[in-house]
């Protein structure tokens, strides 16, 4: 039985995977800091004797080294997401999507150099390929963001340098991860608030 820790774990993509991964007879340990997740995602979940929630930042080192003392895995889905919210907060955005992953990689480095090798995921965005005008992408095509005077492309920047972080911990000390690209991901849960359309969409026609 492995143990898996979910950043964000209280989020819409996070709270579902949470399920799966107690559905396979994992133990998962879930952190958030409800800046844009929220325990009622965790209904089904929080109850779970293999399940722990924790509210609190992947920014606190202290914190963080007491979760990842016996986890196997960890998935990285943290993040300050939606155009609405990054345009209206666009310093908090940046850093909540980059600080919060610095830290989580020196800390597994440190479990690394200890003797635990925690397996790293790194939930990244289609976003990191800006304005790319290919009809179709691959891993190795180039980012064409816009200017630095619209925060929107900030938000595929962040993505873009957590990217650059992770793989360059794979190539100085092994650190081992795997960078997914998240394409327009929806389902039960998700919120319009932050500026997600679909759910945005529903809740218009809904109330027509």
């Amino acid at each position: 039985m492995k143990q898996v820790l979910i950043t964000g774990g209280a989020g819409f993509i996070g709270s579902h995977l949470a399920e799966a991964v107690l559905a396979r007879g994992d133990r998962v340990v879930l952190i958030d800091d409800e800046s844009t997740g929220s325990p009622d995602n965790l209904h089904a979940v929080r109850d779970h004797f293999d399940c722990t929630y924790v509210k609190g930042s992947v920014t606190d080192r202290n914190l963080m080294r007491k979760l990842l003392r016996d986890v196997d895995d960890v998935y990285h889905l943290a993040a300050a997401v939606g155009v609405s919210l990054i345009a209206r907060e666009p310093i908090d955005s940046i850093e909540r999507n980059i600080t919060p992953f610095q830290v989580l990689l020196s800390e597994l480095h440190r479990c690394q150099k200890a003797g635990h090798r925690v397996k790293l995921f790194l939930a990244s965005s289609s976003e990191v390929y800006g304005r790319n005008p290919k009809p179709q992408w691959a891993e190795q095509d180039a980012i064409v963001l816009g200017p630095t005077t619209q925060a929107r492309w900030s938000y595929g920047c962040a993505k873009a340098i957590d990217e650059f972080l992770a793989l360059a911990y794979w190539r100085q000390h092994k650190l081992p991860v795997v960078v997914g690209r998240l394409f327009n991901v929806v389902g039960p849960r998700q919120t319009g608030r932050y500026g997600m359309v679909l759910p945005r969409l529903i809740d218009k026609a809904l109330v027509g």
